[in-house]
């Protein structure tokens, strides 16, 4: 365990915050700041047509579905409670800052995942990072590193920490084994994920709606109800991000490169703008533009962060307040265990029922990611076996391993679980970032082509 952490304190150094950071804001100025100064354009053209009922507007938000099934995760819940633990307060305004760089990062990975995909001999749609890396940069190898990463990282944050969320939450709302969560939730997965795409996808529609409104109505129950202590928040939240005093034999800054660290880190975990997965869900829609689906990818990562994880860390600190979370509120095997601080909170408001609607929330959040990073896992295998001939074979295997890591992420240590997968999740960005700012120069901003029009 301890060269885990070590291997996890080495990829996610001040090098990689700088990379997310930088490409983020190299893509904020390339398109102008368009997720920020033409917000009311990209919300209209996104969230202003969930009410559409013609069949293109069905299929992108069911393409969007997906996409938000694979961010909205425990990163929303469980994540921003463990960024708050390890990083304070401070750790929420660098998870915004991520969030709203990322948008851009997110519209270009989108943007280049449409630009290159292509369809396979069965008439699916082949896209994703793996594809622009490979035909954008004509270097077959970092697109194979790439899809070898992205494996991994199915692996850990795709099931793995899913599933260990899930089996917390149900052992602490409901005293439930982690071996009888892990059976039931393996079983429900392998019963979604072999019906295909068309079956996650339409899971996903049914999922994300529903379990995002009913977790959205629930925090903003816990908010209203000590509405009073929301103003004191915000301002805490943006004087620790800013906390240059030094910490016991320290150096002076350390609060502040903390809640630097795990903002941007778990920011990433959550929203996954940089990481690639994005233009891989919305290279698989139907017929649509570029520009579009990357307007979609610039709304799920406001959507996952600035909404979602914003409510999480609000209930939070209005509820506990900076003590009871930095301070150690729950701890299993002496980690912070986010599941249990958020139902803890929520039990302050609901009484024992909020063990219940913690487990519950956390369920349908993780299930959806679950299910849909199979997609991205199963997408990265077909490319990399796409040439040896037993590509089936090989898509078989992957969906024995993948079913055994839900069912090991339930019965794993908390500890183990989380540092696997951010270390995953770094070593997959990688490649993806790089590669996106060098083809930087094949994204358009969405309204220039609409002036054209």
């Amino acid at each position: 365990m301890e060269s885990v952490k070590v291997i996890h304190d080495l990829v996610w150094g001040p090098w990689l915050l700088l990379l997310f950071l930088g490409t983020g804001i190299f893509y904020t100025f390339k398109l102008k700041g368009f997720q920020i100064f033409h917000f009311r354009y990209w919300w209209k053209s996104t969230a202003g047509t969930l009410g559409n009922r013609d069949e293109e507007a069905k299929s992108q938000i069911a393409t969007a579905c997906t996409a938000l099934a694979a961010t909205v995760g425990t990163g929303n819940i469980a994540g921003v409670a463990t960024a708050i633990a390890a990083g304070g307060p401070g750790a929420v305004f660098w998870m915004w800052v991520s969030a709203f760089v990322g948008m851009a990062a997110a519209y270009g990975e989108t943007y280049l995942g449409i630009r290159y995909r292509y369809r396979g001999t069965d008439g699916q749609y082949i896209c994703g990072p793996f594809v622009y890396l490979e035909q954008g940069l004509k270097n077959r190898g970092i697109g194979l590193l790439y899809a070898f990463f992205c494996v991994l990282a199915s692996l850990g944050m795709g099931s793995m920490v899913q599933a260990n969320s899930i089996s917390d939450s149900f052992t602490y709302a409901f005293s439930l084994p982690p071996l009888i969560t892990g059976l039931a939730v393996t079983v429900l997965t392998m019963a979604v994920v072999f019906g295909g795409i068309g079956r996650i996808s339409e899971a996903a529609s049914r999922l994300v709606p529903f379990s995002a409104c009913l977790y959205m109505f629930l925090c903003g129950i816990v908010i209203f109800s000590c509405y009073d202590k929301v103003p004191g928040v915000f301002s805490e939240i943006v004087r620790e991000a800013f906390n240059f005093k030094s910490a016991a034999g320290g150096a002076a800054g350390y609060g502040m490169s903390k809640a630097l660290r795990y903002g941007v880190a778990r920011g990433v975990f959550s929203n996954e703008a940089g990481l690639g997965s994005l233009a891989v869900l919305h290279g698989a829609a139907g017929e649509t533009t570029a520009e579009e689906q990357g307007m979609w990818a610039i709304f799920e990562v406001f959507f996952d962060t600035i909404i979602s994880c914003t409510l999480t860390a609000l209930v939070i600190l209005c509820i506990a307040g900076k003590s009871g979370a930095a301070g150690g509120m729950f701890y299993a095997d002496g980690q912070t265990d986010g599941s249990a601080m958020i139902a803890a909170c929520f039990s302050q408001c609901f009484g024992a029922a909020g063990g219940y609607l913690t487990a519950i929330s956390m369920a349908l959040f993780a299930f959806a990611t679950i299910i849909a990073w199979f997609y991205l896992g199963r997408q990265a295998v077909a490319y990399l076996t796409e040439h040896t001939g037993a590509g089936k074979v090989f898509l078989c295997f992957y969906g024995f391993v993948y079913l055994n890591a839900v069912f090991f992420g339930c019965v794993a240590k908390l500890e183990l679980v989380w540092n696997l997968s951010d270390v995953f999740n770094g070593l997959m960005a990688v490649p993806n970032l790089i590669g996106i700012l060098l083809l930087s120069r094949e994204v358009k901003a969405p309204l220039r082509n609409r002036r054209k029009r």
